[in-house]
């Protein structure tokens, strides 16, 4: 299996949240796309491509609309990303992504859970030096070679490229990420996405045992119970 693969997998086994959260931060991260650029899904690409992605998350039509509508508005709030690095049991790392309205809060409830299982936040590329930072997507197809040559006529920077199963799975830096789904979408219409993600990914996974392994699981939840937190990236082989 290639790189892309092992990726992928890393990109699968991230914790998921419930769906009461899932809504609230995509209209968060709607709500940022439409105030940092226009409020016009065909004027402003990353709003185009963050509603796209909700939508196929299933977020209903109201909650996408409503943080569009609030974008228009003068003031509200001022969301911004804030990531944070941190040594769990073992040697377990995460990068926690979180999207806030206050620093100070997000940043007491994130130590507050490492504090609880006696593990602490590292400063910033404390951990981040062994991830690297990339965009993944895949799509079902018999069109293999034909994409390719799109991809690299368009001058894409491809750093993994692979046939697995029925699934071309494509592996690029994030600032080409646009780039390779603005092809896709002109040889294929309507194309559907299996995989479609920037992230954060180890370049090397660790094992833990009994006692670390819940120590971790333990600390993932509690990360996952704080709101402003949107994504918790790791470098733990959960063998799934």
């Amino acid at each position: 299996m290639g790189r892309a693969y092992e990726v992928r997998k890393a990109s699968i086994q991230k914790t998921g949240a419930a769906k009461a959260k899932l809504y609230s931060t995509y209209a968060k991260e709607i709500y940022l796309a439409a105030k940092k650029g226009t409020p016009e899904l065909e004027s402003n690409i990353f709003l185009k491509r963050i509603v796209e992605k909700a939508k196929k998350e299933q977020v209903p039509s109201d909650i996408i609309n409503r943080a569009i509508e609030k974008a228009k508005g003068a003031g509200g709030e001022d969301y911004e990303v804030v990531i944070y690095e941190g040594f769990g049991p073992g040697a377990s790392t995460l990068i926690i992504r979180t999207l806030t309205d206050n620093v100070n809060r997000t940043v007491g409830f994130v130590r507050a859970a490492f504090n609880k299982v006696h593990k602490s936040l590292g400063v910033t590329n404390s951990v981040s030096y062994n991830y690297d930072y990339l965009a993944i997507l895949s799509i079902k197809s018999d069109r293999e070679e034909e994409i390719f040559e799109a991809l690299l006529n368009e001058g894409i920077d491809l750093i993994d490229y692979e046939k697995e199963d029925e699934e071309i799975i494509i592996t690029v830096k994030p600032n080409d990420h646009n780039k390779v789904k603005d092809v896709l979408e002109r040889l294929i219409p309507n194309v559907t996405y299996e995989l479609d993600e920037e992230g954060m990914y180890p370049k090397d996974k660790v094992k833990l045992d009994k006692e670390d392994l819940e120590t971790f699981q333990k600390l993932i939840n509690m990360l996952n119970e704080i709101d402003d937190v949107t994504e918790i990236y790791h470098n733990v082989d959960l063998g799934e």
